[in-house]
């Protein structure tokens, strides 16, 4: 696998002006999202039962709610409600998430700010800034394994399950070269996360790629990238909805959570 990488870095050197002159124009011309507001903390409610289940989100820009007004419309709180209606339990979730994180931020930065003594299940967004930094598959692989060890020491029995890799070749802001750079980029991030998963205990990972085609005929719904990208980069609500409750369901058949 390295071998290929380091191919591919060979490859992409003399392209790397032309990518950071296009993604300067990218930052001016894609609008500045802010992340979602409202409660980072919530209940989602059952009626007619005492149980009760944690969970913990972290990451980056899409953990954070870029591209929705609330966090109830994003990733966390579509996961969350989806786990409660599957279990049929309350749902108590917290978001611990920051724009433009990387794997060493948050567990440099963001992991110290967690307040919680225990949880049931812990889901990490990560890689697309990773990837967009070409932070090499090593150092990437370093970093996480980093993460799940001080995830580990603050919450020793507790399962973590690792997001899907932003589908960046999908992403329409996106110029064809960046397109390929970085999406050929992130699936060697992505094949990291796998091997790590297939050798930690409690960390899971789901490595089905995500596209626009796959999730439309999935989910029965138009291919409209408007419908599935915000600002061309971050997910729309329908997208965090989608998303969510497919790692939900995945998460319940598998019996990872």
């Amino acid at each position: 696998m390295y071998f290929k990488y380091l191919l591919n870095a060979i490859l992409r050197f003399p392209f790397l002006p032309l990518l950071y002159v296009q993604g300067k124009q990218i930052r001016k011309r894609v609008p500045n999202l802010p992340e979602a507001s409202g409660d980072k903390d919530s209940y989602i409610p059952k009626k007619q039962t005492a149980r009760k289940q944690h969970i913990l989100f972290l990451g980056e820009s899409t953990m954070a709610g870029v591209g929705v007004r609330t966090h109830e419309e994003g990733f966390a709180g579509s996961f969350a409600k989806e786990i409660g209606k599957l279990l049929a339990k309350n749902i108590h979730w917290k978001v611990y998430a920051k724009s433009g994180a990387t794997a060493t931020y948050v567990t440099k930065k963001i992991v110290p700010k967690i307040k919680e003594s225990k949880t049931d299940f812990i889901v990490v967004a990560l890689g697309a800034n990773d990837a967009f930094r070409l932070n090499t598959p090593w150092q990437w692989k370093k970093d996480v394994r980093e993460l799940i060890e001080v995830l580990k020491a603050k919450f020793p029995s507790t399962n973590i399950l690792f997001c899907n890799m932003p589908p960046i070749k999908d992403f329409p802001a996106f110029t064809p070269l960046i397109k390929k750079i970085v999406g050929n980029h992130i699936e060697f991030l992505g094949i990291e996360v796998k091997n790590i998963a297939r050798l930690e205990e409690r960390v899971f990972y789901f490595d089905e790629h995500i596209t626009l085609e796959n999730w439309s005929t999935k989910f029965k719904i138009p291919s409209n990238k408007e419908a599935f990208f915000s600002d061309g980069i971050h997910p729309s609500k329908l997208t965090y909805q989608i998303w969510a409750k497919d790692l939900a369901t995945k998460s319940i058949e598998t019996k990872i959570f």
